[in-house]
């Protein structure tokens, strides 16, 4: 899956939840331009792990601000990883 489908996607799944446009989120939006408060972040962030078959750790999720940091650590989750290694949602690659 290419980065823009992936872009995409996530998009989807959070004006679904947001029951807004996709048109009106870019990879730019913020959670506070959302209107998302902690409990519909929650919401969003599990609908994430459900499309993606994932598990976002809780400390990263705390960290999200931007649809940008989602799309981010949604491709290292999916992302084939060497053998033995595990790359966390919000880790930098070295």
């Amino acid at each position: 899956m290419s980065v823009e489908e992936l872009a995409q996607r996530v998009i989807g799944v959070i004006a679904k939840a947001r029951r807004v446009p996709p048109e009106t989120i870019t990879p730019e939006t913020t959670f506070q331009e959302l209107g998302l408060d902690s409990l519909d972040a929650v919401n969003v962030l599990f609908a994430l792990e459900e499309e993606f078959n994932v598990s976002i750790p809780d400390e990263d999720a705390r960290e999200i601000r931007t649809v940008r940091q989602v799309i981010e650590g949604i491709a290292k989750l999916v992302a084939p990883t060497p053998a033995g290694g595990t790359e966390s949602f919000g880790e930098q690659p070295t």
